[in-house]
């Protein structure tokens, strides 16, 4: 009987620590929830992981001063010459073009006590046409990690994080995204997180006009955002573009055999079926983070102990049941599915 006392008050301080720092986080998770959904340019801060921050800068190029823009990219270079010690890459970021980083978004992990860097994702935003209006798409873009801390648990963060933070911001409407890779890992990663994904090897995926001409106007217009050259060939039948590692990207190359795996056998099998690795194929995935989307990855890739999981995800299904469809309404200034908003300084007739 003691000894089974003295367990149940070990579970007891034990669950009232952990309530404790859950409490204790609180103030920072919405802080932070704050600050994405009211800066016009997104610089946050965010302790992800025990002993790590992860910090998210918009359009760098941009907003930050050169002497922080320097200091950014320099953390940048030091996690890809970790990731890549032999070689180099000469697009995207790595350009050194100022263009570039201003429509760059920057999610960079990095050790609380030293700083030091060790993980990143850079997204980019693309400007297209889609049923003759213009639209962004948000590319899920490159993402590194040193090989010193490989399976943390970081791929949350880099993958997800800073796409739901937009669209968070945006007001929950879907926004486009796509993806570029030869990695199984990561095709399945962009299938199971995001919805209406093409190409996909899920027998419920079909390829929309929509997505038709996204790809086309990805192709034609931002190949140096995924380091493609001009000479690399592209298949809109199954999305997949061919001889594609020219445009800078060459070290990212790699072997079917080297190239990490998905759970998922299917994934893999889809990857070796439809891309040349020998000739540098890489499939192109189109695709939309919308509120079922959002709820998928709160759910199934962020940690289940994650406070802001738990808020976010009970925030997504009270607007979705109550607030959300009067807030797309009453907001006659952008569009929503077959509402469209009020010509600009139109007056109401009366009647």
């Amino acid at each position: 009987m003691a000894s089974r006392s003295g367990i149940s008050a070990s579970r007891l301080r034990d669950g009232l620590g952990r309530a404790r720092a859950t409490l204790a986080r609180l103030p920072g998770h919405a802080a932070f929830w704050f600050k994405a959904l009211s800066q016009p340019t997104i610089d946050l801060s965010l302790r992800t992981h025990a002993g790590l921050r992860t910090r998210i800068v918009e359009r760098p190029g941009a907003s930050l001063a050169p002497a922080e823009l320097d200091a950014l990219v320099a953390q940048l270079r030091a996690v890809a010459a970790k990731t890549l010690p032999q070689q180099s890459l000469t697009y995207g970021i790595f350009s050194g073009e100022p263009e570039r980083l201003a429509r760059a978004i920057v999610t960079l992990i990095c050790e609380e006590e030293s700083g030091r860097p060790i993980a990143f994702n850079a997204l980019s935003v693309m400007e297209v046409e889609l049923d003759g209006a213009p639209i962004e798409v948000t590319h899920l873009g490159l993402v590194m990690v040193d090989p010193d801390v490989r399976g943390q648990g970081l791929s949350w963060v880099l993958y997800g994080l800073t796409a739901l933070v937009l669209f968070a911001r945006d007001g929950l409407r879907p926004k486009w995204i796509s993806n570029v890779t030869q990695v199984p890992a990561v095709v399945g990663m962009v299938c199971e997180t995001f919805s209406d994904v093409y190409p996909s090897p899920l027998s419920d995926v079909r390829r929309s006009f929509a997505h038709l001409q996204l790809a086309r106007a990805i192709m034609a217009h931002h190949r140096a955002v995924f380091g493609v050259g001009a000479e690399a060939g592209f298949d809109d039948e199954r999305f997949v573009i061919t001889n594609a590692y020219t445009g800078g990207s060459d070290a990212l190359k790699k072997s079917f055999d080297v190239a990490p795996k998905h759970r998922n056998e299917s994934y893999n099998e889809f990857c070796a079926r439809e891309l040349d690795y020998a000739r540098g194929d890489d499939v192109l995935q189109i695709g939309r983070i919308d509120l079922a989307g959002a709820r998928r990855y709160l759910m199934s890739e962020v940690p289940a102990g994650s406070l802001p999981a738990l808020i976010a995800t009970s925030a997504m299904l009270a607007l979705q049941r109550l607030v959300l469809p009067l807030f797309y309404w009453i907001d006659d200034t952008r569009p929503f599915g077959s509402l469209r908003p009020r010509v600009h300084g139109e007056k109401r007739r009366r009647r």
